[in-house]
């Protein structure tokens, strides 16, 4: 769970790319996979797998920044939104316990649970860095006992199988109705992604699995998972040793997992100038205009920086990875400090929380309108003496990508961080987030917008979760990211996920899982 380092580089015009830059765009490294079979359902699985051996509570580090990464003096906040404005007139639906400490006989043995999950056709999935609850998305109810993530990879064998280290992902793949779940294997080598994809829509059944290779050296931290027609994309911080190497982004061949023929994936290494890259994931039933190139984007200094990612699986040599172009923002400074460090307040404690401020906040949401394209993402800066929730709409990736609008949500005198940002099929854009004071304990809280609303700003938030406690300890891991995702069926009903304490204590984080919808979309 390495800090991302964020590129310091001037920012740059937005303008075609440079013969300079243009020539050193980076080449695919085509590899095969390691191996890949075809799983028992996991229904099946979940009977033979045996309990998580218990062990000591242990806190999941954060990996050293590069030495290069500075503190940038404050910034005056060029998006700022002081004020709420009018409550947010959403109607809640769900609002149940997620997987964590004391819920469905689950105990917490690391931290943080970096919550993540996502809605299919009948179902959620909800994976807590090593365990994983698939429940009834209409009831709540719990369909398979939480079990260790690696249960999965029951007799796949390897690392898959024998390591349970977390870092992993859930997505629904609602092109084919498929879900995708993920999980780093970095305890042995050779370090390994290992992906699971179902063989239907029910989570509970059998799925293909696959590991993907990344030798000795490439420790790939912080893998971060998205859905394009073309492949499966995940984007990492590598480091060799404690050194940073730079973002690695990969592609596995989507095609080829769906049937469960033997896979490979494309890698684009980019220099240590560049981390904390994320790919963009499809919502919603339009998909891209045909031939689009995947988008992959991260910040620099008042900018947005964005990849075109264009893959060639017939002739892997000719994909191409070009870019960065840079796109203007309104100015902030990263949260803590502009290190991205350790500075959120709780309530009854001098404990301070992690703000993972150096990395955008997954995920890089894409939608098609017909008549436009958006992505949305968002990230932690400081603002009014407190941390804000930054987040933007950019527009015409494909063409000449610009920022349609952006905020910086800080109301009032709370802190706010950990977000994450969705758009449902007209346009609404809804954002949860961690929300925490010196008078407040860590609570759950989302807010959002109408497309009627003026840009830039998000309406009076509502609290999911008020927090019972603080964490303590000398614990400051929080994070690492949370999720919002978008019901495949509707295309209307948000689902967030993330994490609270139900009472002072560390090693002892709770989760709630929470559905809610804009009254414009039906």
């Amino acid at each position: 769970m390495a800090k991302m380092y964020i590129a310091v580089a001037a920012a740059l015009a937005l303008t075609p790319l440079s013969l300079a830059s243009a020539a050193s765009d980076p080449t695919a490294e085509f590899t095969p996979e390691v191996r890949h079979d075809v799983s028992l359902p996991l229904r099946y699985l979940a009977t033979l797998a045996a309990p998580e051996p218990r062990r000591a509570p242990r806190a999941l580090a954060v990996r050293p920044l590069p030495s290069t990464v500075l503190a940038a003096p404050e910034r005056a906040d060029g998006a700022l939104q002081n004020t709420a404005g009018k409550q947010i007139a959403t109607t809640d639906g769900l609002n149940f316990a997620g997987v964590g400490e004391g819920d469905y006989g689950f105990t917490d043995s690391s931290a943080p649970p970096d919550t993540n999950g996502a809605a299919g056709l009948t179902q959620y999935v909800q994976q807590v860095n090593t365990a994983l609850g698939i429940f009834n998305k209409t009831t709540g109810a719990l369909l398979l006992s939480v079990k260790a993530t690696n249960t999965i990879w029951t007799g796949f064998g390897g690392g898959c199988e024998t390591n349970n280290d977390g870092d992993g992902g859930v997505k629904y793949d609602r092109i084919a109705n498929r879900w995708v779940i993920t999980q780093f294997s970095v305890s042995t080598t050779p370090y390994l992604e290992c992906v699971a994809v179902s063989q239907t829509s029910d989570a509970t059944g059998a799925y293909y699995r696959y590991a993907f290779s990344y030798g000795t050296k490439d420790f790939i931290d912080y893998p971060k998972v998205s859905v394009w027609p073309d492949a499966y994309y995940v984007t990492y911080n590598d480091f060799h040793g404690s050194n940073f190497f730079g973002a690695k982004i990969c592609a596995f061949k989507r095609s080829a997992m769906l049937t469960g023929a033997a896979a490979s994936q494309q890698c684009f290494q980019l220099p240590s100038a560049y981390g904390g890259l994320l790919a963009s994931d499809l919502d919603g039933a339009t998909l891209p205009p045909t031939g689009s190139p995947n988008y992959v984007l991260n910040f620099g200094t008042n900018s947005l920086n964005l990849w075109k990612l264009s893959l060639n699986w017939a002739v892997p040599k000719s994909s191409k990875l070009t870019g960065p172009n840079a796109i203007t923002v309104a100015a902030f400074t990263a949260a803590c400090g502009g290190g991205g460090g350790t500075c959120l307040p709780q309530k009854g404690t001098s404990q301070k929380l992690d703000s993972l401020a150096d990395r955008l906040m997954y995920r890089l949401a894409y939608r098609n309108f017909g008549d436009h394209e958006s992505l949305v993402v968002n990230h932690s800066v400081t603002a009014g003496g407190v941390t804000g929730v930054r987040w933007y709409e950019l527009r015409s990736p494909g063409v000449i990508p610009a920022i349609y609008q952006s905020g910086t949500f800080a109301p009032d005198k709370i802190s706010r961080w950990m977000g994450s940002v969705a758009m449902d099929k007209v346009g609404d854009i809804a954002v949860g987030y961690s929300a925490s004071s010196g008078g407040i304990y860590p609570s759950i809280r989302y807010t959002g917008r109408l497309p009627t609303d003026a840009l830039g700003t998000l309406e009076a938030e509502k609290v999911v979760k008020v927090g019972g406690g603080s964490q303590n300890g000398n614990l400051n891991r929080w994070g690492d990211y949370t999720s919002m995702s978008v019901d495949p069926v509707d295309d209307c009903t948000f689902f967030y996920s993330n994490e609270y304490e139900k009472s002072t204590g560390s090693f002892n984080w709770s989760t709630q899982i929470n559905a809610f919808k804009f009254p414009g979309c039906h």
